[in-house]
């Protein structure tokens, strides 16, 4: 049990995932007294994850500050409760002062520089807070959704948990990213018929040569990109790369889904009655997605010839039918499932004017708020850098942001 939550305190960081432990193991590394609250347990939004959810990324990619992998398996890919584990050691290697079951209700200004915060727990004062709350909190919807049947399951890919929890039938799936790929095929291997609807989503070939693709990535520079390198701010809401870390990582992209049985759909448009409808672009969504892989090829080979050593065999794309159905009777179909990514949704509870942008992202230089003093954000996606909320790069924005913090409250 909690002991009650003091009135005062210099810092709070709201949030005990990667992004608010790392904070705190680099606060408390410089000497700054402050308290994590986190409305669940720590790591909860990875205890969320479905249950035979694994990482993408190779296990030699945790790399928070103080603790990074210490397995015997570096090249494997953690299941969801050994990523749950290894944060919880995390948290208690490090120290963490987390206060679990707290959930922090508003957060705004106050007159002496401070901010007040309004939890279940009650309300505190604190000099500066640290938001680190993941990179997306709002689960996406395409606004055609709202016509779906009111009889048919409809959930959230974060309340998926395994086939057995769904209804008989087939199941359509919203949304083609890394997590709309892999319930695909876990569905489709249990026996189901899976409906996949389809947008522009990058893949990744799972190995090159004898690297494994996020190696190549990091090696050439495509997790530190900034912001300013993408077409648009709006950019950064796009899927993550396809690809899998099951069964020791291999591809998992449009066409390994298409050849194993998935049937592939288009953009989901609308619902006439029983009948969804879908867009005549599947053709289109993967020869983007080649466009984008191509690119990543481009700079594996262009960093092989800077470092002088033969590139890794890379092969060109299949052909690709996009041809496609355009409509889905729903009266046969057990479940909707929507993995179309998230949005920020800060300014559901956080008072701060002009913090943020017209997407909801903060407004920030190098992690500190520009609206108001004293506040900063660590594991935003994008913040600094395409690495900015993930377990390989989110200690880099935490030591920055810490630093600040520090300077502040210890002048």
């Amino acid at each position: 049990m909690n002991v009650g939550l003091p009135q005062q305190i210099d810092v709070v960081v709201i949030g005990a995932g990667q992004a608010g432990l790392a904070t705190s193991r680099e606060l408390s590394d410089a000497g700054v007294d402050h308290l994590v609250l986190e409305k669940g347990r720590v790591a909860e939004t990875w205890r969320r994850r479905w249950d035979s959810f694994c990482l993408v990324t190779p296990n030699w990619t945790l790399q928070l500050p103080g603790h990074p992998y210490d397995g015997d398996d570096p090249d494997g890919f953690m299941p969801r409760d050994e990523v749950v584990a290894y944060l919880v050691r995390y948290a208690g290697k490090a120290g963490a002062p987390v206060r679990e079951g707290v959930e922090v209700r508003s957060l705004s200004p106050d007159a002496s520089g401070g901010f007040q915060l309004e939890t279940s727990d009650g309300a505190m004062a604190a000099r500066a807070v640290v938001v680190s709350t993941g990179a997306y909190q709002r689960a996406h919807r395409p606004l055609a959704a709202a016509a779906l049947p009111a009889d048919l399951l409809q959930m959230d890919a974060d309340h998926y948990r395994n086939p057995e929890d769904l209804p008989d039938g087939p199941v359509l799936i919203v949304g083609s990213g890394q997590t709309g790929c892999q319930i695909a095929e876990e569905l489709h291997h249990a026996g189901r018929a899976v409906f996949l609807s389809c947008g522009r989503a990058p893949w990744l070939p799972r190995r090159l040569g004898d690297r494994d693709a996020v190696w190549w990535a990091l090696e050439t520079g495509f997790f530190d990109a900034a912001l300013s390198t993408l077409p648009t701010p709006a950019a950064r809401l796009g899927a993550n790369a396809q690809m899998t870390g099951h069964d020791g990582g291999r591809d998992l992209h449009y066409r390994t889904l298409r050849r194993a049985g998935v049937t592939l759909l288009g953009h989901f448009t609308g619902v006439d009655g029983h009948t969804a409808r879908f867009a005549p672009d599947l053709g289109e969504s993967v020869a983007w997605g080649d466009e984008r892989n191509g690119e990543l090829m481009d700079s594996v080979r262009e960093h092989a010839a800077e470092q002088g050593v033969p590139p890794p065999e890379i092969h060109e794309p299949e052909p690709f039918d996009g041809s496609a159905p355009e409509e889905l009777d729903l009266r046969a179909v057990g479940a909707v499932i929507f993995a179309g990514g998230y949005r920020p949704a800060y300014e559901s509870w956080i008072d701060c004017p002009g913090a943020f942008d017209e997407l909801g992202f903060p407004v920030h230089d190098e992690g500190a708020s520009t609206a108001s003093p004293g506040l900063y954000f660590v594991g935003v996606h994008f913040l600094r850098k395409r690495k900015s909320a993930l377990l390989l790069g989110v200690g880099e924005d935490a030591a920055i942001v810490a630093r600040q913090v520090a300077a502040s409250i210890l002048r």
